[in-house]
């Protein structure tokens, strides 16, 4: 459960990053990223561990928020699977046409960025 959780608040992360204060934005790179403690972050930044805690799970909550009204990461997520079961049917449907093949591949590199 810890792990899905760091992940999904990473994947939040990357695609609503840019939304939080650089005070919000510091402090979850480095709990989520550089698993830096709570403790840790607090003696960084010269504020209780409370301070942290409470900061960390609002930021958590905003970044949930803003997944919920603009669904940026599910979209992603729900791209990525259509395209890996794409690939998947090709490559197993129409193994010898290296054209599809190369075009796949191509989609799947676009999709990826």
């Amino acid at each position: 459960m810890e792990i899905e959780k760091n992940n999904r608040m990473n994947s939040l992360f990357e695609f609503y990053g840019a939304l939080l204060t650089s005070k919000q934005h510091s402090y979850l790179e480095l709990y989520y990223g550089d698993d830096y403690s709570l403790g840790e972050i607090a003696t960084e930044f010269d504020v209780s561990r409370q301070a942290v805690y409470d900061n960390i799970r609002r930021t958590e909550a905003s970044l949930e928020e803003y997944e919920s009204k603009l669904h940026l990461l599910a979209n992603y997520q729900a791209q990525n699977a259509a395209v890996d079961a794409l690939v998947r049917y090709v490559r197993q449907t129409y193994p010898g046409d290296e054209q599809l093949s190369t075009l796949v591949t191509r989609v799947a590199d676009q999709a990826a960025r």
